[in-house]
Formats: structure tokens, sequence, C-alpha cells
């Protein structure tokens, strides 16, 4: 069995290999020949923790397991690490052998940014110069790294619920070279491009945020009850996800489906856009809006390049099982 420590990922995992393994599971999920299993998440009655397990099959890139891990509130204040929490482990699916252990913390940051990512390459308008962000928490640095190598953008522009934390965003556009500026929810009408990545519970973008022609990318809703983008916002929008199951039970959409304003089969997988089975954007007034849940798929891809990386370089550790 190959073991890639926490440790040495950051070092190996690039946002190219993460974007490429990404992109490639996606287009296998909307051609029917990957699939997640059904998710498992629960609240543990110990440290206020939510632990579950995530995982799936691709045929095309020979990848089965799963990924093991959850949330713990008091991580960092108690044990100084951080409160996500995962490992991800891959068997052969040929004879159902372990074939490796990989850290999941530093990969899971990289797999969520890589996925607004790849909406962003497919469904933003090819002229978009203004990033939005709503959110600027530790995970909103990984999301527009990413999102900034898709287009050339000119100008970005944020919001947060507490606004010291926007030097996060400006940090990351003074990288890029790119202004920044601070605005109320009303100034996203400027955005381009928009990516939500926040724990919300309430509706944060609403319809007069959002100018025609946006691309949203909502990326923090991942739980039933969570939420970013108000209903009437996602019913105006074209709907795409990663996994229509999990849009529609614990994503975006589950709100606009339970209040009946649009239905299951308004929402298309990311991957036939990928795989060009679906157009994707039909004009430049339409607001188009990823739904991204988050699937075990993303993780296994994303480790399994992390395991051929790993033994390229020199740093997996083999161990008999």
């Amino acid at each position: 069995m190959i073991i890639v420590p926490e440790r040495e990922i950051p070092a190996l995992l690039t946002r190219e290999a993460s974007y490429k393994a990404v992109s490639d599971v996606f287009a296998a999920m909307a051609s029917g020949d990957a699939y997640n299993f059904p998710v498992v998440r629960e609240a543990i009655g110990h440290e206020d923790a939510l632990y579950g397990f995530k995982g799936g099959f691709d045929r095309v890139g020979s990848t089965l397991g799963l990924k093991a891990g959850g949330y713990w509130p008091g991580n960092l204040e108690k044990h100084g690490v951080i409160n996500h929490q995962s490992t991800v482990f891959l068997f052969d699916p040929d004879t159902g052998m372990v074939r490796a252990m990989v850290g999941g913390n530093f990969s899971t940051a990289l797999r969520t940014a890589a996925a607004s990512s790849v909406s962003i390459n497919h469904l933003a308008r090819k002229d978009a110069k203004v990033m939005g962000m709503v959110g600027a928490g530790h995970q909103a640095k990984f999301q527009l790294r990413a999102a900034l190598e898709q287009r050339g953008f000119e100008k970005v522009i944020g919001w947060n619920y507490h606004p010291e934390m926007l030097s996060n965003l400006e940090e990351v556009a003074s990288e890029a070279g790119l202004p920044f500026e601070a605005v109320e929810l009303e100034g996203l009408q400027e955005a381009d491009v928009i990516i939500s990545i926040t724990s919300s519970f309430d509706p944060i973008l609403l319809e007069n945020h959002v100018s025609p022609g946006t691309h949203i990318a909502c990326m923090g809703t991942d739980t039933k009850g969570k939420q970013e983008a108000s209903a009437e916002l996602v019913a105006k929008a074209t709907l795409f996800t990663d996994e229509v199951a999990q849009s529609v039970s614990i994503g975006e959409c589950q709100h606009a489906i339970a209040k009946g304003l649009i239905k299951e089969g308004d929402i298309s997988q990311i991957g036939a856009v990928i795989n060009g089975a679906h157009p994707g954007r039909s004009s430049d007034d339409e607001i188009t809006l990823f739904d991204g849940t988050g699937v075990g798929l993303q993780d296994l891809a994303v480790s399994a390049a992390l395991v051929d990386l790993a033994i390229e370089k020199g740093v997996a550790i083999e161990v008999d099982l």
C-alpha cells in the first residue's frame, strides 16, 4: 500500500493537476462511466463533530475508493489543527485490495476550487473582466487563485459578512497584479463572474445583486438547509451541477425545488458541457449558475493523481498491509 502523507501534498499537487482530474471525472460522470455512492454524514455526539464518507467508482480512471472525514469545530482552538479533517482510501478495482491512503485536507481545498474553475472555463462569458467573491475565508483564497486563471480578469471585487477578512481576497488579487475593491452586495452587479463560498443558511445573493450575463458558482452549499442564493435567483438562471441528485437534496437547488420554482430536469451536469453533449451558455445575457455540491469522485480523482505524483517525486511511502 502507498501512503501519501498530508505534509507532502502542498508541494506535490498543483492547480493544473487538480483541474484536469476534476474535469475528467465530471466528464466520466456525465457519460455514465463513473458514479458516486450514497453519502453518509452523521453528527457523532462528540466534540460537536460531523463525520461521514463519500465514495464512488470511475471506470475511465479505474479509480475506486472513499473519503472519510468531517468537521470538528473546536480543533483549531483546542488542538492547533484545522477543523476540517479527511483521509482518502483508494482500492484496486480489479482485486479489491487497498492501493493507497492519501491525506485529504489540502487536496479537498484544491479540488473544490478546481470545480468552480471548470465551471468558469466552460460557462463564463469569454470577455469576463470583473471577478466577484462572496465570502473571504480560507477556502476563498483557493477559489480566487483558480478562478483568475480562467479569464483575463482586470479587477476583483468582494463582500464578506466580516469585512476585516477581505484582506484575504486583496492578498490574492495583489498576487495576480489586480486591483481589489470591497463592495456592498448591490455592488456585485459589476461582476461578470461571482463565486460564493460561505457556510450560510440564509440567502445572501439576491436577484438584484446579479447582472444579466453573469456566471455564478455557488460552492458553499453542501448540506440540507444551507443556502447562498435566493430560490428566485436560482430559478432565473440556467443551472448546472456536479451531480443532480446532490444538487436537489443538499445543494443550492434544494430550495428552488422545494418552492416548486424549478424541476430536477432543469439542472444539467457540467460534465455534459465538457463532453459537448450540452451547449452550455447560449447568449451573452444569460445568467448561468453552477451548483458545486462536492462529490466523492472529485476526491478520488485528485488522490489518484497525487499517488502518481508522489511515486514520481520519490516521496511515496510503501508499506505491507
